[in-house]
């Protein structure tokens, strides 16, 4: 058995300049789809030092069963699967890799609000069954319309960035952000839903804003609007959206997260033309696989080091 100080990684693997960082103790792989009923035995097999999330969660079960446990660093931005409550009861530090895939999942909003706007899902799909609807269907043009982002961190304000630059009045929601560019108009949700042709969400999940799109914030929406998130599933109530999508009052929806993943055959979403499904791979790219990694590795590193070089 190694003598290093363990860390656990929830997944099969992590970018070779991450695993560089991390040499000087020994890493723990959970797998590719890592189960709780495993992370749990794990934890209690190597009582791990830190454990790097990729997939699942990690919970106050968990932490227990890791006394060494000092930090929980999650490889990407979003740390609503950690149990945030224990881990602060026990000391436990949790840190995220902020911005480290914001290019990736800006890019991925973009792509999503394109396809929406131009149907080139839809129109794909008629070409290859032998279709020519050019004299029969028009699509949106964005130029002059307007995008309500709720949520203005690295990704927000980089598809902000995006949006601007291709003609879209940009209002967005944020009471954390400060000292915006121009070209964004801060205003309240009010008016986001009220005045947007197209609203895309970048905030994290909280027990406060959970089902924030429903069906009383879509009744306040603009007839036909476009809904793209990228961000977490449960910051939409998906019945209302359906709902909604079915009376017309959404045009069309891209959606990259889901309440529960990953999503099982038989989802309501599944087979709807006007919704647009991705499995949560925004942040999944080459780049952002070892900016997150890295960030990460670095984020332990802030916390351990003092406690490894003591070891």
């Amino acid at each position: 058995m190694s003598q290093k100080p363990a860390i656990l990684i929830t997944g099969a693997d992590l970018a070779a300049p991450a695993v560089e960082l991390l040499k000087d103790f020994e890493l723990i792989y959970a797998g590719k789809s890592p189960q709780p009923e495993e992370v749990l035995a794990l934890c209690k097999k190597h009582n791990p030092l830190a454990i790097l999330l990729r997939y699942g969660k990690v919970t106050a079960e968990m932490m227990d069963a890791a006394p060494a446990l000092k930090v929980i660093s999650k490889h990407g931005s979003g740390t609503d699967t950690i149990d945030k409550e224990a881990a602060t009861r026990t000391g436990i530090k949790v840190v995220a890799a902020a911005g480290a895939n914001a290019a990736a999942v800006a890019e991925h909003a973009l792509a999503s609000l394109l396809a929406c706007a131009k149907s080139t899902v839809h129109l794909n799909e008629r070409m290859h069954s032998g279709h020519w609807d050019k004299a029969t269907f028009k699509t949106l043009e964005l130029n002059g319309k307007t995008l309500g982002l709720i949520g203005l961190g690295a990704i927000g304000l980089r598809f902000a960035k995006m949006c601007n630059a291709i003609g879209l009045r940009v209002i967005g929601f944020d009471p954390y952000a400060k000292n915006l560019p121009d070209y964004i108009q801060e205003v309240d949700l009010k008016t986001i839903w009220q005045q947007s042709d197209a609203i895309s969400l970048h905030c994290p999940l909280t027990t406060e804003n959970k089902d924030l799109l429903n069906k009383n914030t879509l009744s306040l929406c603009k007839d036909g609007v476009i809904i793209v998130n990228t961000a977490r599933g449960g910051l939409i109530n998906e019945a209302d959206l359906l709902n909604a999508i079915q009376s017309n009052k959404v045009s069309m929806a891209a959606l990259d997260s889901f309440a529960a993943e990953p999503m099982i055959a038989g989802h309501a979403f599944q087979g709807n033309k006007r919704i647009i499904l991705s499995p949560h791979i925004g942040g999944v790219t080459s780049d952002a696989y070892i900016n997150m990694g890295v960030g990460a590795a670095k984020n332990i590193l802030s916390v351990l080091l003092p406690v490894a070089t003591s070891i």
